[in-house]
């Protein structure tokens, strides 16, 4: 099959086995390039595994510390007619590399929410792996089915106050168009904080503490945004933010169960603005980002996921003594948040339109990054020549 990017919204409803492949590959080769994590996890499970952030918390201990790692996700294979998700062809392409080196690399497919993976990764850490020291929950869905009362909750993308409208970037059109996002009921907003606060989270580490699979000196992370004031009312002050708030209460719980009895740990770590299916579908937050990456890149300080991780891992995770912020996360969107990115991004908000969005903002570098989490664009790969879409990751349970 001879594969094309097919793009709906914020969504590409095709994806290309050798690109992510390649897209995967290029990751790792980054890692390497930095040299060893000292003192790095060895068994590490990573919930929301595929794309993004989750799939770079796998790629970075693999390949900087020699980790076992356990990935979960929900993604859909491909077939002779059709494609399957990018994260399924990732997670293929990142255990053949693991396989390449001797490294132990299982995958489990379905819904992370429920007992039953729960349970399937409690006997694969017990059987294959032995006990976790990493956890690293990196689940982003906009559904999640309670696994008792089996009650499907659906996030919403609204503020928790009136009506909000700002600038937002077309990305079909590549225009600059207003938004406006409505107040959500209270109803929404809880069941926001349902399926992205910090419930799974905690049920997941109770599961694995019940289960006596926790390693002495065991860590946790989850990951979080805050970004500047101007998305805040969509984002940090809307309902995303009331269940990051959520996860922040229940991180603070975990680490004190943690310290008590693993002599271990929990953090929030609040990340850079990406490019990420998660991201795209965020009203604001696209235009937000194109004008990011051009002041960041014109600054040598831009960063994709990889690059965020493995600083994470190396300069705050496993170094000798962990900075946190006043509520005790991890910052690595240090860079973004810096003055001069910020005051300079503010600038250009203020005065970008249709007429000088080349100028004030990397719209072609965004695109770019779309479009690669999806394997299209990535260099060394013939997007004329047939590939498999058949291809899946050996060890997929």
């Amino acid at each position: 099959m001879i594969v094309k990017p097919k793009i709906r919204g914020f969504i590409c409803i095709t994806s290309h086995p050798d690109g992510c492949a390649a897209n995967v590959q290029e990751q790792i080769d980054y890692v390497k390039s930095k040299g060893p994590v000292e003192g790095g996890p060895k068994n590490v499970l990573v919930i929301g595994s595929s794309t993004g952030y989750g799939l770079a918390s796998r790629i970075v201990p693999a390949f900087s510390s020699g980790a076992n790692t356990l990935g979960l996700f929900f993604e859909k294979p491909g077939t002779e007619k059709r494609t399957g998700t990018a994260g399924w062809y990732n997670t293929a392409a990142f255990e053949k590399a693991a396989a390449a080196e001797g490294l132990f690399a299982k995958s489990l497919n379905g819904d992370a929410f429920s007992h039953e993976a729960k349970s399937k990764a409690i006997d694969i850490i017990k059987n294959e792996m032995g006990p976790i020291d990493l956890v690293v929950y990196s689940l982003a869905s906009p559904v999640r089915k309670d696994p008792d009362t089996g009650e499907a909750h659906r996030s919403v993308l609204k503020t928790t106050g009136g009506e909000y409208t700002n600038k937002n970037l077309n990305t079909d059109k590549g225009e600059i168009e207003e938004v406006t996002i409505g107040p959500a009921t209270q109803e929404e907003i809880d069941n926001t904080i349902k399926v992205m606060g910090g419930e799974d989270w905690e049920l997941w580490m109770n599961a694995l503490d019940e289960a006596g699979v926790l390693a002495d000196g065991v860590k946790t992370v989850s990951y979080s945004y805050i970004g500047p004031e101007l998305t805040w009312p969509i984002y940090t002050d809307g309902t995303i933010g009331m269940a990051k708030k959520d996860l922040e209460t229940v991180c603070e719980r975990l680490d004190s169960k943690l310290r008590d009895k693993y002599n271990g740990s929990a953090y929030v770590s609040v990340n850079k603005a990406l490019v990420t299916q998660a991201s795209s579908a965020i009203p604001v937050v696209p235009l937000y980002i194109s004008i990011l990456y051009k002041e960041m890149k014109a600054k040598g300080l831009h960063e994709g996921c990889i690059e965020q991780i493995q600083r994470l891992f190396a300069d705050r995770l496993y170094s000798e003594e962990i900075p946190l912020d006043e509520n005790s996360r991890i910052r690595i969107d240090d860079w973004e948040m810096r003055d001069d990115i910020q005051e300079a991004v503010a600038k250009s908000w203020d005065t970008i339109s249709n007429e000088n969005l080349a100028n004030l903002a990397d719209f072609d570098g965004y695109q770019e990054e779309f479009l690669k989490l999806f394997g299209f664009g990535v260099d060394g790969v013939n997007y004329d020549a047939e590939t498999d879409p058949e291809t899946s990751p050996p060890s997929i349970t």
